[in-house]
């Protein structure tokens, strides 16, 4: 009876294991014929077909008839991941607070954001999230399931509960954001920080696939973060808080950071910055990169001269970056990839100019491929997790 009782167990554990393989490849790799999926997992046919089935059944994938084919023999039926399984993603920022509906596909169906006119409290940002997503309930009225709300903080959060231990630009310490938000719109929420959502997004979907060894270095109206993925795997440090990379030194004669240490990439390298010689008072991502790429076409001189100053700086860090971390690509983020794209060829120059040659060898830049929606995919991708590791969970 025992050694029944274990077989059945383990059969059970290597199905549930299965069908995590099964749902997180079409989830990262999007459609897949039946046949992909066999050849990928080293499983049979028929077990692959029974797998599929109890996914569909599940609610998670959606089969389809493939394209018309010149190969012989009946074709296989594709299968991909239901983008009416959706997450709830947030980010709070010092000027907005931006909310987005994601699918289960990657797939971002709804973004909005709400601009606040001056910096939140958490309180604030929580009630702000809330009535946004409250707003939203006719349209996840169509939703065949919500799975949670997923966090990108610019901050330091304490990942087992999502308590944003310190968000300087925020002026948030030790605020229980996510319990906040759960308390105010009844779904699970996750929380962590935004440069590490974003490399995870970068290298799932994004210019990031196929890198083991990335660095994804995010700007926005909160500063500079990074993220670090080594081996494929992310470097989160032993709290979760690795990667300040906005906090590394640029310029040793520089002024003094609000973190205490005087020169830091974030004080050399900003956003408010550039929305100053282009005389905004703010802008999204998107108008920013418009604007920039506008000031520099028409040969704009205080513009050419701020771009120039802050990729200088940003070389320097990404220097460090290479010299410590060995990556085979940085990614960049935010306002950066905006300042990257206005001169491709500038940073790469100067980083290999200035890093260990057997390191910067190899190294590639490039500007995130997932543009505005970066954050928002990250932030879904932690509230997917749950159901990603366990598709057959109640």
């Amino acid at each position: 009876m025992n050694g029944r009782t274990t077989a059945g167990t383990n059969l059970d554990t290597v199905r549930r294991h299965n069908l995590s393989a099964v749902l997180g490849m079409v989830h990262r790799e999007g459609p897949l014929a039946r046949s992909a999926l066999t050849q990928a997992t080293g499983l049979n046919r028929s077990t692959i077909g029974a797998l599929v089935a109890e996914l569909a059944e599940l609610g998670l994938v959606r089969e389809r008839e493939p394209e018309t084919s010149n190969r012989v023999g009946r074709p296989s039926p594709v299968v991909a991941a239901d983008g009416r399984v959706v997450a709830l993603a947030v980010n709070p920022e010092v000027d907005a607070v931006t909310v987005g509906v994601v699918g289960l596909d990657a797939h971002v169906h709804r973004r909005v954001r709400y601009p606040t006119g001056h910096v939140p409290t958490a309180a604030e940002a929580a009630a702000i999230a809330a009535a946004v997503i409250d707003g939203l309930r006719p349209e996840l009225a169509a939703a065949s399931r919500v799975v949670g709300v997923g966090v990108a903080v610019p901050g330091l959060v304490r990942e087992e509960d999502g308590v944003v231990r310190l968000a300087p630009h925020l002026e948030w310490a030790e605020e229980p954001f996510a319990a906040e938000l759960a308390a105010a719109t009844g779904y699970p929420v996750a929380a962590a920080n935004d440069a590490s959502l974003g490399a995870n997004a970068e290298r799932l979907f994004g210019a990031g696939q196929g890198a083991a060894d990335l660095v994804y270095v995010n700007g926005g109206a909160s500063g500079i973060g990074a993220g670090v993925i080594v081996g494929g795997r992310p470097l989160t440090g032993i709290s979760g808080y690795a990667g300040e990379l906005g906090h590394t030194l640029v310029n040793s004669v520089g002024v003094r950071c609000h973190c205490g240490a005087i020169g830091c990439l974030e004080t050399e390298v900003s956003q408010r910055a550039l929305l100053r010689v282009l005389g905004l008072a703010s802008a999204d991502p998107d108008e920013l990169s418009r604007s920039l790429g506008s000031a520099v076409a028409a040969g704009d001189p205080a513009v050419l001269a701020e771009v120039d100053r802050q990729l200088g700086f940003l070389a320097t860090a990404l220097r460090n970056a290479t010299n410590v971390f060995d990556p085979d690509r940085i990614v960049l983020g935010g306002f950066l990839g905006a300042l990257h794209e206005l001169a491709p060829e500038t940073l790469p120059a100067l980083v290999a100019s200035q890093a260990l040659a057997a390191s910067a060898e190899t190294l590639t830049i490039a500007r995130a491929a997932l543009g505005s929606d970066i954050l928002l995919i990250g932030a879904a991708e932690l509230a997917f997790t749950p159901l990603l590791a366990s598709p057959s969970a109640p």
